[in-house]
């Protein structure tokens, strides 16, 4: 196994205006996190955010500190969300056994020594995403299914963005400092994942696109409201937005995203909503 990372910088509205299409792939854009056989992620210094995948075959994967960390181990001083979007697998928390299923998720709480992750078969490996952010207090690790979310219907099929918003892990589901996660799973027919778009002022937010079929993609617009840039994402990407830019997408076709976002509230409704004719 490898453990493979990159960093990330804090970026300015003013100084993104001027980025083309290639820088603005290559700051914000996360391509290869599911990799057969390591662990991959990116260290991003908005609020100190972790986006990564691991993606066990036939051998156990160990989630390791890495060095912009300072830690002895990964959770020292670190909360992390895991959500399954692959074969069936199995987490292991300091020995403690949890069953993934598809979409099934894994709150781990700070203070953790020993995460890993395993797979059920080798042929159809799972595939976890994972999320962290910096945590001030102890939690207890905690699994959520997709039936102990807490799901919004929102949305329309005439306004191509019918949806459901499965809240995985929010404060009302399950205790955390500052990581909330959840999964909107868009309805055939429509394409958009938010509308209207908006901003989280006081955190950012990242977006991992998954079920996007293979001669399909999806357009991520993000940017202040009124210089907005976009970015063509495929089946299992990520993107960074940082607190000033909106983030809404529009797919060629249904698709699955997964939201995770730190900041300095747990208030899920703390947003600046943009309306359509605002955007430029």
């Amino acid at each position: 196994m490898a453990t493979i990372y990159e960093r990330r910088y804090a970026y300015h509205p003013e100084d993104f205006k001027k980025y083309d299409t290639e820088k603005i792939r290559k700051e914000f854009l996360v391509e290869n996190l599911m990799e057969a056989g390591n662990v991959r992620m990116v260290y991003s210094s908005i609020e100190r955010y972790i986006v990564g995948g691991a993606v066990p075959v036939k051998e156990e994967l160990l989630l390791e500190t890495i060095d912009p960390l300072k830690a002895e181990y990964f959770c020292e001083r670190r909360e992390v969300g895991v959500m399954n979007v692959g074969g069936t697998g199995t987490i292991l928390v300091d020995g403690t056994a949890y069953k993934m299923n598809y979409k099934d998720a894994l709150y781990i709480g700070r203070g953790s020594k020993e995460v890993m992750f395993k797979s059920d078969d080798a042929a159809k490996p799972a595939h976890f995403y994972f999320n962290s952010a910096p945590a001030h207090k102890e939690y207890p690790t905690k699994q959520v299914t997709l039936a102990d979310a807490n799901v919004l219907h929102m949305g329309s099929l005439e306004t191509s963005n019918e949806r459901n918003i499965n809240q995985l892990m929010i404060n009302t589901v399950v205790d955390t400092c500052q990581l909330q996660m959840g999964m909107t799973e868009l309805k055939p027919g429509s394409v958009w994942n938010t509308m209207p778009a908006h901003q989280h002022t006081r955190r950012n937010e990242v977006y991992f696109y998954f079920e996007v079929p293979e001669e399909q993609a999806v357009c991520h617009f993000m940017g202040e409201p009124q210089e907005t840039r976009h970015i063509w994402m495929k089946n299992e990407q990520a993107v960074i937005s940082p607190e000033w830019s909106i983030h809404s997408a529009a797919g060629t076709s249904n698709y699955i995203f997964i939201w995770g976002m730190a900041g300095e509230n747990l208030d899920y409704t703390d947003m600046d909503v943009i309306q359509p004719r605002e955007l430029k």
